[in-house]
């Protein structure tokens, strides 16, 4: 054979064999889809599910669900009851999700939320945590023209009288907040016990930020600053972190239901998303 024949043969089996390649990778990268589809359609519903309830759920028959079930048995991802012949994450699986859990840090989550709120809505806005003084600020973001507060990473907030504070009060059941409550309260003078219910202050203001999922304050901790907080929950729906945002009274609308407290609110929601957490009704 000629080499010149030999080169044309060589470019005609290259030919053929591309497109063969290119649909083997395309069948790979679909199959890879389908599999996980399968794993979070069982995360989805609880880590527990029958074959016809998880078919529904990736919206695939049942014959092709059972096939990549069996394969991701293999891997240890999925076990199957053998009483009830219900799937369940397996092994495997539960250590992917261990390790996630490990990384999942509220102020890491939620510093895109810090800079979306500063970006798009020229808002301060901070995280805080639960330390051992009370809400304490642990990050914290200023737009170019920033608003004069004194409060910056390390200060300790109020648990009655900022907005930060009340989702703490409101969301954690905890013996020691509700004691420096308490606390607060006995110091407060008058004028801000008097923005507070009468006869259950504490209980009340619980109440509403549980049935609310989120706090604000108009000229209470600081004068002239309004503030709004929602909760960043992990994946055991727990509170651990708080994200807020304030501004200027004058131009900033701290209502739950304004431009700023949806956006705080849906942050909030987005962050906690990737701790773990999911709404309940989601």
């Amino acid at each position: 054979m000629t080499p010149s024949a030999t080169r044309t043969t060589k470019s005609t089996t290259a030919a053929k064999t591309a497109p063969r390649d290119a649909t083997a990778r395309r069948q790979r990268v679909q199959s890879a889809q389908t599999g996980m589809a399968v794993l979070k359609g069982l995360a989805r519903l609880g880590g527990r599910a029958s074959l016809s309830g998880l078919a529904a759920c990736v919206g695939e028959s049942p014959a092709k669900v059972h096939r990549y079930l069996a394969s991701l048995i293999e891997e240890g991802l999925v076990a199957q009851d053998a009483v009830t012949q219900q799937y369940l994450l397996g092994a495997e699986a539960m250590m992917i999700g261990v390790a996630a859990m490990r990384q999942a840090d509220p102020v890491r989550m939620a510093e895109p939320a810090l800079m979306r709120l500063r970006e798009s809505l020229e808002v301060t806005s901070f995280v805080a945590v639960m330390g051992n003084k009370g809400p304490t600020i642990i990050r914290f973001e200023e737009p170019g023209l920033p608003v004069t507060v004194n409060v910056r990473v390390g200060s300790v907030m109020s648990l009655l009288w900022s907005s930060t504070g009340r989702v703490f009060l409101g969301l954690l059941d905890d013996t020691r907040v509700l004691a420096q409550a308490e606390e607060e309260l006995a110091h407060a003078d008058a004028s801000l016990r008097m923005q507070l219910n009468a006869s259950d202050p504490i209980g009340t203001l619980r109440r509403d930020v549980q049935a609310a999922r989120c706090a604000s304050v108009r000229d209470t901790n600081l004068k002239g600053i309004s503030a709004v907080s929602a909760p960043l929950c992990d994946h055991t729906g727990k509170l651990c972190g708080v994200l807020t945002a304030l501004g200027a009274t004058g131009g900033f609308d701290a209502t739950p239901e304004g431009p700023v407290g949806r956006a705080v609110r849906q942050e909030a929601e987005a962050a906690s998303a990737l701790l773990g957490y999911s709404l309940p009704g989601n």
